[in-house]
């Protein structure tokens, strides 16, 4: 692509809309990127055999893997705020690969916990940066793309249950690198997209300066707010942590179900939120995000507190609106969160997603200590209370007091 024809195209991106091409190229590397994490988490019941793993270590893998993929994202979004970092987007797919290769080979719970934390590094390094390209490509449409961006994620999370049933457990723990054709192919794609966003900066150089936006709220109410969204993220993430890391053991116990068909009903909770996630962002674009952010948590309460006394039929049922209602949020928050906090979009992005890995991954580790002390069925009643947090979305500041003034 020449030079003109790249700087073309990213003017376009701010004159005349959405760029579409780039936001599904994002967001098909989103998917890759939460498959193969995905995988990680599914064929945890096999390294348990494998390796003769207590829960606590299982909680371990998990948590390893979130921490690392959320401790370096506020940081590589803080410093992508001061200066933007478009060829960092390739590198991301290259630590998974290598995660992915001495996963592959690994013949000790160390190296297991090694290969966790490579394939979370590069999750770290991906999401910020890919989460600016969406909203620069948005067009203005910010809570659409955040969800379509979210939703690659999320058919990725969906789809790595299948994948690990259909090849890691008839083949064995080697097959994993085969994976690693995967994550070579996002980096490809993020080289191209590397191009448009450098482009794109290129282009936007040239244009004059826009004022800075003022909030007419201040900035106590701006950190409390941000307090309230951080704790709305707790309920929802070590709730999902549960179903990742303990669903497919909680259908085994309670249910004797095979771990396949274990791994097919966690592809049904995982495809709702799929669908949940999709549909948050331009929902919220049309009434409100904190509309969406006070239903998406609370909403999941009764449905939640329904599931760990059903049936096969009705625990199967009842993660459908679970997932579908309570992913809803992601999007309304990020959004919401950038709106709050104008011109910090890589530092609210690697707060938020890097936060979401490292709540889900320490939960899991203590919701594994506890399952190991009590049951796996406690951890779902005792998980079950933790949408009741929605009630703080009462406290968030309107629409109203959002808008900006110049």
């Amino acid at each position: 692509m020449s030079d003109i024809a790249k700087t073309g195209l990213a003017r376009n991106a701010q004159t005349t809309g959405t760029v579409f091409t780039v936001l599904i190229a994002v967001a098909t590397c989103h998917m890759i990127n939460d498959t193969l994490q995905a995988v990680l988490l599914s064929i945890l019941p096999m390294l348990r055999d494998s390796f003769a793993l207590t829960f606590t270590q299982i909680g371990l893998i998990t948590m390893v893997f979130q921490v690392t993929a959320s401790v370096l994202q506020p940081m590589v979004g803080y410093f992508a705020d001061l200066k933007a970092m478009p060829y960092s987007l390739p590198v991301a797919p290259a630590f998974t690969a290598g995660g992915l290769l001495l996963l592959g080979a690994a013949h000790s719970f160390e190296a297991v916990l090694v290969a966790a934390a490579i394939i979370g590094i590069g999750s770290s390094v991906f999401h910020p940066e890919a989460s600016r390209v969406a909203r620069l490509s948005s067009g203005g449409r910010f809570g659409m793309a955040q969800s379509v961006f979210q939703v690659g994620g999320n058919v990725g999370t969906a789809i790595g249950p299948l994948l690990a049933a259909a090849i890691v457990l008839p083949f064995g723990q080697s097959s994993i690198t085969w994976f690693a054709a995967l994550a070579a192919a996002a980096l490809l794609i993020l080289f191209y997209v590397g191009r448009w966003y450098s482009a794109f900066l290129v282009s936007r150089a040239a244009l004059p300066p826009k004022p800075v936006a003022q909030h007419r709220i201040d900035q106590s109410t701006v950190l409390t707010s941000v307090g309230i969204l951080i704790a709305l993220m707790f309920s929802k993430f070590v709730y999902m942590a549960c179903f990742h890391s303990f669903y497919t053991f909680y259908l085994i116990q309670e249910f004797g179900v095979s771990t396949q068909q274990a791994q097919i009903y966690l592809f049904v909770f995982l495809g709702a939120v799929a669908v949940g996630t999709f549909a948050g962002g331009p929902i919220g674009d049309r009434i409100g995000r904190k509309s969406v952010i006070w239903f998406s948590i609370l909403g999941t309460l009764p449905f939640a507190l329904l599931m760990p006394h059903a049936n096969l039929f009705w625990t199967v049922a009842l993660t459908v609106p679970i997932g579908l209602i309570l992913s809803s949020a992601f999007s309304a928050i990020v959004v919401y969160a950038q709106e709050l906090m104008p011109g910090r979009v890589g530092m609210i992005s690697g707060l938020f997603f890097g936060f979401a890995f490292g709540m889900g991954g320490l939960g899991a580790a203590v919701l594994g200590v506890i399952a190991d002390h009590t049951s796996i069925r406690f951890v779902f009643e005792l998980c079950s209370i933790l949408p009741a947090l929605g009630l703080l979305a009462y406290f968030l500041p309107s629409a109203e007091q959002l808008k900006s003034q110049h």
